[in-house]
């Protein structure tokens, strides 16, 4: 996870506080589907509305779980245990790289791209049922490490785009 801080102008024109830094990473991908209860497909660029979700997912327009990420850190640990796995598998939407959702709290805000802006909503989910992967491998990462998020700013959002997320002091 990369940490950048931001000191620029005169006077405290556009400074920020010593200790307050940013938590950056990048979308490895984005996946929507039409059902739920299905791997997602990955797409190259989708648009985020704003208290709804991704325009076009089964998972859009659900209060508090509106979209869903996962580190792509995650999806490598199911892979070393020899699953053939990749993004989308697990129906997050976004598949995050560099940024640690688990230190992510409650009404956190992560700013993704230009103009989107999500908050962190919930952290893990209950499995009521055992998916495929679970059968496969005997355990699950969406549960204990994916986020879910509700949409507070929306716009569109594509593979590439920076994660960043504002840590202050």
């Amino acid at each position: 996870m990369e940490r950048i801080s931001e000191n620029k102008g005169t006077k405290g024109e556009g400074r920020r506080a010593k200790d307050e830094r940013c938590l950056v990473g990048k979308i490895q991908a984005i996946s929507v589907s039409k059902e739920k209860g299905v791997k997602k497909t990955n797409v190259d660029s989708a648009l985020l509305k704003e208290d709804f979700g991704i325009v076009g997912d089964a998972h859009a327009g659900t209060k508090m779980r509106q979209v869903s990420l996962l580190a792509i850190e995650s999806i490598k640990k199911m892979q070393e245990k020899g699953l053939k796995v990749k993004p989308g598998d697990f129906a997050e939407n976004i598949t995050t790289e560099g940024i640690d959702l688990l230190k992510l709290k409650l009404k956190d805000k992560v700013k993704i791209g230009s103009d989107s802006v999500l908050e962190i909503s919930q952290i893990g989910k209950v499995c009521h049922t055992r998916c495929a992967i679970y059968y496969q491998a005997g355990d699950c990462v969406m549960p204990k490490e994916g986020i879910f998020a509700k949409v507070i700013s929306g716009g569109e959002i594509k593979v590439g785009d920076k994660i960043i997320e504002e840590v202050g002091g």
